[in-house]
């Protein structure tokens, strides 16, 4: 029994170490959903029902933009349906059953996926799992609640700049994304490519459901030309 404590420091400490590390970004979405004119208790809200970093950032850069919360949440749930893959991915390794399945589906997203995915055994997984999930959503809900009261309480948030924070943020989440493979590459140009073509004559909001569309036009393509990209 004392090995099998040992054993499990190595996730835990995994986990918290990367459920920490993101979860500060909270007060960059926390000040950027302010800046785009969501109360403090919105932005909460977003963080403790949505709690996926990316989708949230989208959902306020359409807002901030001046596109309407259809658009927005559209794109939001574009973005967070890769979740549901990472779901059908985790589910036989934490082997979750009953009342605590929707629990757990919450806390499915980019960092508890692959911080549980690196580890050597299943038992090690669902440690780092909710080692990663627990610390992440507690620090980024305190962090977006600090972020978004704090900046509230600035007479003009524009007036500092803090517009950029939400693209930025985003773009730092969505970067590593470009060192996977050259399929993820294509999907990331084809799809930038496709939003900035479009931006100048469509409604904000719509450039990004446009953009999706490059993730069917590469995945459909012939396996021929998929494999040349590996």
């Amino acid at each position: 029994m004392p090995v099998k404590s040992f054993d499990m420091k190595a996730p835990v400490r995994d986990g918290l170490g990367v459920g920490i590390a993101v979860g500060v970004s909270g007060v960059a979405f926390g000040a950027a959903a302010v800046t785009a004119g969501l109360d403090v208790l919105q932005a909460c809200a977003l963080s403790l029902f949505a709690f996926t970093g990316a989708s949230q950032f989208a959902l306020i850069g359409v807002v901030a933009g001046g596109g309407n919360l259809v658009a927005g949440t559209a794109g939001a749930l574009l973005l967070g349906g890769r979740n549901t893959l990472y779901g059908l991915r985790l589910a036989g390794l934490l082997g979750v059953r009953g009342a605590r399945r929707g629990l757990a589906a919450q806390g499915v997203i980019d960092e508890t996926t692959a911080v549980a995915l690196a580890q050597p055994s299943p038992e090690a997984a669902r440690t780092a799992f909710t080692a990663t999930f627990v610390s992440l959503y507690l620090c980024w809900n305190l962090t977006t609640l600090i972020g978004a009261a704090g900046t509230e309480l600035v007479a003009d948030p524009a007036a500092l700049g803090l517009d950029v924070v939400g693209p930025a943020t985003f773009l730092a989440l969505l970067w590593p994304r470009l060192k996977e493979s050259g399929q993820v590459r294509l999907i990331a140009v084809l799809g930038a490519v496709t939003a900035v073509a479009t931006a100048s004559f469509l409604p904000p909001g719509v450039p990004v459901l446009l953009a999706a569309s490059a993730v069917l036009v590469v995945t459909l393509r012939p396996r021929s030309d998929r494999a040349t990209e590996k």
